[in-house]
């Protein structure tokens, strides 16, 4: 495409060429001299014939380049309309007002400008004075969560402590008298730094108070483990799960008080908590089917039981009828001869059976609105049950059943752990003869350590012989 400039330069270059043609034509009539241009005309009629000779040449040259210009300007047009997206077309005013073709150079007029702005607006110096902070508190919205976050934790602390303060000590002090009147101690832990006979702070949720001097009991120890509500995590976990305050009184009976068996009663939930984590449940103890018809218990409590003769002599009328008065109140009770503590893993090392010892433990829920008067039959129930045991005697049947379990479990404790056994058998053996070897090789003695040595020979010998079994034949 001709773009419009192209044109103007064509037009131009023609224009000086016919001129220089049209100077040439008129001084054909001179001669061909070097210095003819600074010769005088002969007579001022020819130097106007000539002049006016060029006029008319100009002038037609003039139309002439004009109509080729025209016509060179509308075929550009043309040009143009038909593709649009190949440039633009520009004026001739654009032409000479176009900034880029003088580029370097500055209008007169913008200098002058120039001059008078600078010349009339002062410099002007702003001082950057800080904003003020109570203008801007949005700024500081996440140091404000943090402090309002802190303070609320604090707040909760304080407050939690006070409250399970509050409940421990107000259970104690309902239940004061009736400790008193079945231990000689309470609130001894046989510390002799302990000043204070009562409630040992343990942590801000779980206070113990040890009784001892009674009979049947070697003593107790109650644990009064409270909803952790200096803690703001656990109250909100307390949210999704329900919590409760709790006392455990964990008892342990002296040896040969008891019968022996196993039992437990306590909530559903408890229940197969328990029967999987303590050995004593899992080893002896079958889950009773149907204990509200079979035991008149109340609906809501399941029963673990290893001789049904023990545990219907357990369950009699009075035990009853406190499980159903109380029973929003009762989470567990747990009576066992041979408790060893929770099930321990299995290890290769292990030679020996746990220890065991009959325990009386039991688990109630405290009330929430904090009347402990309301629970307090239920320590009554638990002495109850210490006096029981120490009368109540098992018939010969269910003694010797209650040994063979104790027997098939001493006898599973040693099938499973022969092969360390006999390990451990054999490390002891040869530590033995190589305690004998050190021995008679220390003696200056070549016939006994000559002897010696026959006779090791002769032990590796038949260590190594294949093994014969001898049958017995009949004779005829």
């Amino acid at each position: 495409m001709i773009h419009v400039k192209s044109v103007k330069f064509v037009v131009l270059c023609c224009l000086m060429l016919t001129q220089c043609c049209l100077n040439l034509a008129g001084d054909s009539s001179f001669e061909d001299n070097d210095f003819a241009e600074f010769e005088d005309f002969d007579s001022d009629d020819d130097l106007m014939k000539i002049q006016e000779s060029n006029a008319g040449a100009q002038l037609s040259a003039t139309e002439e380049v004009s109509s080729f210009t025209e016509k060179g300007v509308k075929r550009d047009q043309n040009i143009l309309e038909d593709d649009d997206d190949d440039g633009i077309v520009e004026d001739e005013d654009e032409f000479f007002k176009d900034e880029e073709e003088f580029e370097g150079f500055d209008s007169p007029d913008k200098e002058d400008d120039d001059l008078d702005q600078r010349m009339t607006e002062p410099k002007l110096t702003v001082a950057k004075i800080p904003m003020h902070f109570r203008t801007h508190w949005d700024s500081y919205w996440i140091e404000m969560l943090m402090l309002a976050g802190l303070m609320v934790y604090f707040i909760n602390f304080f407050v939690g402590k006070a409250k399970n303060a509050n409940l421990a000590n107000r259970w104690f002090n309902t239940h004061r008298a009736l400790l008193d009147d079945n231990f000689v101690l309470v609130g001894d832990d046989g510390k002799m730094d302990n000043e204070k006979n009562g409630l040992i702070k343990e942590s801000e949720s779980l206070y113990t108070l040890w009784c001892s001097g009674r009979t049947c009991c070697e003593g107790m120890l109650v644990e009064l483990k409270m909803i952790k509500r200096q803690d703001v995590v656990s109250l909100t976990a307390g949210l999704m799960r329900a919590q409760q305050d709790q006392v455990h009184i964990k008892i342990d009976l002296t040896r040969g008080i008891m019968d022996t068996f196993v039992f437990f009663v306590g909530t559903k939930r408890t229940v197969t908590k328990v029967f999987k984590e303590y050995s004593d449940l899992s080893k002896y103890c079958t889950q009773v089917s149907k204990p509200v018809t079979r035991y008149n218990v109340p609906d809501g409590l399941s029963i673990l039981s290893e001789i049904p003769e023990a545990t219907s002599a357990i369950l009699e009328n009075r035990v009853i009828i406190a499980l159903t008065k109380y029973q929003q109140y009762i989470d567990y009770i747990h009576i066992s001869d041979q408790f060893s503590g929770p099930v321990q893993q299995e290890d290769a090392n292990t030679l020996k059976q746990p220890d065991t010892k009959p325990i009386l433990w039991a688990g109630f829920n405290l009330p929430k609105d904090g009347d402990m008067e309301a629970v307090k039959p239920l320590l009554s129930l638990i002495f109850y049950l210490m006096e029981r045991l120490k009368t109540y005697r098992m018939s010969k049947e269910g003694k010797q059943k209650a040994d063979r379990n104790r027997l098939r479990v001493e006898e599973d404790f040693l099938k499973s752990t022969h092969a360390a056994r006999a390990e451990a058998a054999a490390q002891r053996r040869e530590e033995k003869r190589k305690q004998e070897k050190e021995r008679v090789m220390a003696e200056d003695d070549p016939e006994k350590q000559r002897r010696w040595e026959l006779k090791e020979q002769k032990r590796q010998a038949k260590k190594k012989a294949p093994k014969m079994k001898r049958l017995a034949v009949k004779s005829l």
